[in-house]
C-alpha cells in the first residue's frame, strides 16, 4: 500500500430520498464532517421538498455540508463508476420506491446506479428505509437487496436510552449506522446492561 492510500480519508457516498425523516440525513452528513469523511452527496427532487417541509434547512444548506454533490441524473459523474473508490453508501432515508429500483437492478437515476455499484464491487451498502407498515413487496425487496449484500437499517428508536428530545432518537440511530462502517460519532447511550439499583 502506497503512504497516500495510508493517509487516504474515508469516502462514503450519502443518498437523500424523499422518504421522511429528513433529519437523519441530515445528521448523517453533520457527523461525517465532524469525523473528518469525505462526502459524495445525491438528493432526489422528491428529498429537497422533504427536507423544506420536515425540517428548518433549506436543501442548498444541506448541500453545504458534503464535500461532494452531484446531481441525481448525472449518470457520468465519478461515483457511477465502479473504477472510483469509496468505502461505501448511506441511503437515508431510502424510499421504497428507490429499494424498488435498486432491488431491480434498474439503475433509472444516480442514487440507483451508485447502489449498484456497491452490490457489484462489494461494497458496503445501507439503506435506512422508511415505510410502515411494510407489504410484502417491500419485504420482498429487503430480502432480495439483503441478499445482494446491501445492509437493511431501519432506523427503530433504542428507548432504553431514555430519550429526552427526537434529536436523542436520531443521533443514537446515526451513530448506530456508522458503527456499520468502523466510525464512532461518540454522541448516543450504548446499552452496556441493566442498570442496578
Amino acid at each position: 500500500m502506497s503512504a497516500s492510500q495510508g493517509n487516504r480519508r474515508k469516502q462514503i457516498v450519502v443518498a437523500i430520498t424523499g422518504a421522511t425523516g429528513a433529519t437523519l440525513g441530515i445528521n448523517l452528513l453533520i457527523a461525517l464532517r465532524h469525523l473528518n469523511v469525505e462526502t459524495h452527496l445525491i438528493m432526489s427532487k422528491w428529498a429537497e421538498s422533504t427536507i423544506k417541509y420536515e425540517t428548518d434547512y433549506h436543501p442548498s444548506n444541506v448541500k453545504a455540508l458534503a464535500d461532494h454533490v452531484y446531481n441525481i441524473n448525472d449518470m457520468a459523474a465519478p461515483i457511477s463508476s465502479g473504477s472510483f473508490h469509496t468505502d461505501g453508501m448511506i441511503i437515508v432515508p431510502c424510499s421504497m420506491k428507490t429499494l424498488a429500483a435498486i432491488s431491480s437492478g434498474l439503475c433509472n437515476d444516480l442514487i440507483s446506479r451508485a447502489a449498484d455499484v456497491m452490490l457489484k464491487e462489494r461494497r458496503k451498502l445501507v439503506l435506512v428505509t422508511r415505510e410502515t407498515p411494510l407489504s410484502d413487496i417491500h419485504l420482498r425487496n429487503m430480502l432480495s437487496v439483503s441478499r445482494s449484500g446491501a445492509i437493511i437499517f431501519p432506523p427503530v428508536p433504542a428507548f432504553y436510552i431514555k430519550p429526552s428530545s427526537v434529536e436523542d432518537l436520531v443521533n443514537q440511530s446515526v451513530g448506530r449506522m456508522l458503527d456499520l462502517f468502523n466510525l464512532d460519532t461518540g454522541t448516543f447511550e450504548r446499552w452496556s446492561g441493566w442498570e442496578k439499583d
